[in-house]
């Protein structure tokens, strides 16, 4: 046995595909979810271009060594942690911390005080709504006329927070540790939102306002946001977010993300793994049990069901109709021309009820088509 592989957690995902439109931390996130039964495809929007070795950054690293902050501003983790690598990597570091001792340090949200607390240092104050308005108005409100204040950037560039602080009579030092660049593989983000639009894809993850921005704007040239926001409007689709600030651009888009409570990537894991795993998923309850359905599974009575993309066409229609009657016709133009046939209809059908272990859960209405035996109460479709 491969020691190196981890044991499944749970197969709470099971039968789930997973876009993580995530650069940083990918496989990461991408083995937390497999964990629990999830098969997960990269497509990440974005890429990170760090900028250790950036002249500009030791330069304004060693300035603040020379002249130390009054106040030190911290908008993102990632960005931070790269500061401190780039500091250590010129020899500054312990320079720079003592420079720091009588800062005030502030922070942008719990995954930029994580940072500060991984460098040994700790937040006077942290903005609880993790955006660069809320930290502008707590610093304004304490006043920074005359106070040296540094400010690390997070990946967008301009939030503001420079032009605020000088406007308000602060020396401000400027410094952007990363910087957003172009997908690593742009054709695997257009793959993405077109599987999503189609029903490929179970929940789509992200961890970032600009990575969740530009692939809603992929999803718009490639002419499918609309189909993925009645997806996600239907609760056949999920669109799950690190935080408020990453969920703005989907909401901008018309769909209403899951967002995780604390701002974590483990967070994150925990919303998907409780959405799909703790019965808040849309189900349908029959005889059998509750039946839920995923992009490659069916779940029944807690069971992982896989099913053959024509099955799932099949018992996706059904589940639609949430137990009224679907025509041999529209089931018929549900399924790839290659199997839209009478005949293949019919083997189709076979096949699904035989995958399901229980042929009555698929009823056949004589002369009209087909439709799901249900019980009566607790249709959640």
């Amino acid at each position: 046995m491969n020691q190196s592989v981890r044991p499944a957690l749970s197969a709470a995902l099971g039968g789930c595909t997973i876009v993580i439109a995530v650069d940083r931390r990918s496989n990461e996130l991408a083995t937390a979810l497999e964990r629990h039964g999830a098969t997960v495809r990269h497509a990440p929007a974005l890429s990170i271009v760090p900028h250790i070795d950036d002249e500009a950054l030791i330069s304004a690293t060693r300035s603040l060594i020379a002249d130390p902050p009054d106040v030190v501003v911290v908008t993102t983790g990632v960005g931070f942690r790269g500061w401190m690598e780039a500091a250590d990597e010129a020899g500054l570091l312990d320079d720079l911390h003592d420079a720091f001792a009588g800062a005030q340090i502030v922070a942008r949200g719990p995954k930029a005080r994580g940072a500060i607390q991984q460098a040994g240092l700790l937040a006077d104050w942290v903005a609880e709504s993790e955006t660069s308005g809320e930290l502008g108005e707590f610093l304004l409100a304490e006043g920074v006329r005359g106070r040296r204040v540094a400010v690390q950037h997070h990946g967008s560039g301009a939030d503001g927070l420079d032009e605020l602080f000088t406007g308000a009579g602060a020396d401000v030092v400027s410094l952007t540790v990363y910087r957003w660049g172009p997908p690593p593989d742009p054709a695997a983000v257009a793959r993405s939102v077109v599987a999503t639009a189609q029903g490929e894809v179970d929940a789509v993850l992200f961890t970032s306002a600009p990575g969740a921005a530009e692939w809603i704007a992929t999803a718009r040239r490639e002419g499918v946001i609309d189909e993925i926001v009645r997806r996600a409007r239907g609760r056949r689709l999920l669109l799950a977010a690190v935080g408020p600030i990453t969920a703005a651009p989907l909401r901008g888009a018309g769909a209403e993300p899951l967002i995780a409570e604390r701002g974590r990537l483990g967070s994150l894991v925990r919303a998907v793994v409780t959405h799909f795993g703790g019965g808040h998923a849309p189900s349908l309850p029959t005889p059998a049990g509750r039946l839920e359905l995923r992009s490659a599974a069916a779940v029944l009575d807690g069971r992982v069901i896989p099913l053959s993309p024509t099955s799932t066409l099949i018992l996706e229609a059904l589940f639609t109709a949430a137990g009224g009657v679907v025509s041999r016709a529209d089931l018929q133009r549900s399924l790839p021309r290659s199997s839209a046939g009478d005949h293949a209809l019919d083997v189709a059908i076979a096949r699904t009820r035989e995958a399901l272990g229980c042929s009555g859960l698929i009823r056949t209405v004589v002369k009209r088509g087909y439709r799901l035996d249900l019980t009566t109460t607790g249709a959640t479709p």
